[in-house]
């Protein structure tokens, strides 16, 4: 892909699966990578992949719940490359205190509405903030945001993880109406069920089934499929893409 090599992005939750694997695949393009995750045990592996692989790579501790954490990641990403060019947000709370108690609204917890979004939502704005004065700066950028088929699924469950990500997709085309005259290209993957080991321990193997009829490929999505969709959109080939949403669901979602 073309203009990928000697960029600089951030990755807002690259330890594993998603996030890792478009960390390693925008070094094999030529970007060097701050992979930015709560678990930092994960984000140093990651990174230790990517640089037996020849790539550069840093990893940094960081949680988007905390806005004082996200600052720190963007701050660490100049300091260590002299600045930034593309911020991948791809975090979310996906664990079992979260999402698993995500229930319909009659089972409403608001802590978890209050985590939910903090993380999912406010989080990517806090990670945009931080990062556009720098993108604005140097005379444009690319962020990149990670929502999900949940956004419009219309699920009997997880509405407060629906309702975050239905935000992300507000937030990308605020931003890319705001500045996109400065030179900032936002936009949304919004990916359907992905076989990384963070989403594959919420479904069963009915579960699995039914989310593999319902698309129109011949298996589910692996985390490479998204990596290979977010690189594309940090990359000069994508300089006239902004403000879309794009479902990388393996056709379960068919939408104009």
């Amino acid at each position: 892909m073309r203009g990928l090599k000697g960029k600089r992005v951030v990755i807002a939750g690259g330890a594993t699966g998603i996030g890792a694997a478009t960390a390693g695949r925008l070094a094999e393009e030529g970007a060097s990578v701050v992979v930015g995750d709560i678990n930092l045990a994960a984000a140093q592996a990651t990174v230790k992949d990517i640089a037996d692989a020849g790539g550069a790579a840093v990893a940094v501790g960081f949680d988007l719940g905390d806005e004082g954490s996200v600052q720190v990641l963007i701050d660490r990403t100049v300091a260590e490359f002299g600045g930034v060019d593309g911020l991948f947000n791809v975090g979310a709370d996906l664990s079992a205190d979260t999402l698993g108690r995500d229930g319909d609204l009659l089972e409403m917890d608001p802590a978890v509405w209050r985590r939910t979004h903090d993380v999912n939502l406010l989080g990517y704005a806090l990670t945009c903030r931080a990062v556009l004065p720098h993108l604005l700066s140097q005379g444009g950028g690319v962020i990149v945001n990670t929502s999900s088929g949940a956004a419009w699924g219309g699920e009997p469950t997880r509405p407060a993880y629906a309702a975050s990500k239905a935000g992300v997709n507000t937030l990308t085309r605020h931003i890319a109406s705001r500045w996109g005259k400065e030179g900032i290209r936002c936009n949304v993957l919004a990916p359907g069920l992905v076989l990384s080991e963070q989403l594959v321990r919420h479904f069963d193997a009915r579960q699995l089934a039914l989310a593999l009829e319902a698309g129109r490929s011949p298996r589910l999505g692996e985390p490479a499929d998204l990596a290979g969709a977010a690189a594309f959109l940090f990359s000069d080939d994508a300089a006239w893409i902004s403000g879309q949403t794009w479902s990388i669901d393996g056709g379960v979602s068919l939408r104009g």
